[in-house]
């Protein structure tokens, strides 16, 4: 599975992403920090990447429809900080294969997940 993550996260999800057997990469890496949501969106869905964000907006399901797209992860810890997004991360890496979310969006939070699919 091929997985684009979002500026807002820290890099060492990319390094946990890789570590789980996932091609991931971050939209720093690839020089896209910055991008506008819109543009951003287009080239993430140009590479057929799943998008993984901490960022509210892509998990808008009327702007972003499950089905339309390769798929969004949104994580939600309750604290701010490395450790809680990493926290969170793993434990749906844990319970989880992504691939399982393709084409869905999916909230994820210390207390469970949701998941919206077309």
């Amino acid at each position: 599975m091929r997985i684009k993550v979002d500026e807002d996260l820290p890099s060492a999800v990319v390094y946990e992403l890789r570590e789980h057997g996932y091609s991931a990469m971050s939209v720093i890496e690839q020089g896209l920090g910055g991008w506008k949501d819109p543009e951003l969106w287009q080239t993430v869905q140009k590479e057929g990447r799943f998008l993984i964000t901490a960022d509210k907006g892509f998990a808008d399901i009327r702007v972003y429809p499950p089905g339309t797209h390769a798929g969004v992860l949104l994580l939600r810890p309750d604290e701010d900080g490395i450790r809680p997004v990493m926290e969170l991360l793993d434990n749906v890496l844990q319970y989880y294969d992504l691939q399982t979310f393709s084409g869905a969006v999916v909230v994820a939070n210390p207390r469970g997940i949701r998941v919206r699919r077309a």
